[in-house]
């Protein structure tokens, strides 16, 4: 059983291969799109199938440009590095301090537990 983005992959490996085999065949043999009648002339079909990648890769590249632009001017700076290992520092103090109370509540508890053995006894 085919999954569905299997399915996708191969839909879009299809589409691809047949734009590819139009493409190459009209930029070599231009006549059969006059011959139809859709363009006077084989030299205005061969303009246009290699303007149109062009324009389509110019807009892409100015569009990824753009949003690169955009994400840079919109995202805050970094903290500085001294902030950071400050605050790396104060992290790793308050663990230790947790640490000791855990400790000192354990021995608490132990010394308690040992008094009430005595006096049981």
């Amino acid at each position: 059983m085919v999954s569905k983005d299997q399915s996708i992959g191969g839909a879009i490996f299809v589409i691809c291969l047949i734009i590819a085999i139009f493409y190459v065949i009209t930029l070599f043999y231009p006549d059969w799109i006059v011959n139809l009648r859709w363009a006077a002339k084989g030299e205005d079909v061969r303009f246009w199938l290699i303007a149109i990648p062009v324009f389509i890769a110019f807009i892409a590249v100015m569009g990824i440009g753009a949003w690169i632009g955009w994400t840079m001017a919109t995202t805050p700076p970094p903290k500085p590095i001294e902030e950071i290992t400050s605050e790396i520092e104060e992290a790793e103090k308050k663990e230790e301090r947790e640490a000791e109370t855990v400790e000192e509540s354990k021995e608490t508890a132990e010394t308690e537990e040992k008094e009430r053995g005595k006096a049981k006894k």
